[in-house]
């Protein structure tokens, strides 16, 4: 699992092929969509499509996250994805 103080594509290069999990700063979610959207293409960008990448927070959602916030999240994952 990586946190959101860790950059993907570094991480990726040091573990080669090892599978990773995380890495958005749940901090995001309380932001605009356009701005997690932005967030989440960075790490997707930095994951450069290698296999194994399970997009998650780097730690757990915020009380107070917005259901929509959440929503426009997995909206973007998926869109990012299937590019």
């Amino acid at each position: 699992g990586l946190d959101w103080r860790v950059d993907v594509a570094q991480s990726r290069w040091r573990l080669g092929e090892t599978p990773v999990q995380g890495n958005l700063d749940p901090l995001v979610l309380l932001a605009k969509p356009k701005f997690i959207r932005e967030r989440v293409k960075r790490i997707m960008d930095q994951n450069a499509g290698r296999p194994g990448h399970i997009f998650n927070l780097g730690h757990g959602v915020l009380p107070q996250t917005p259901v929509e916030n959440a929503v426009a999240l997995v909206e973007a994952v998926h869109e990012f994805s299937s590019k």
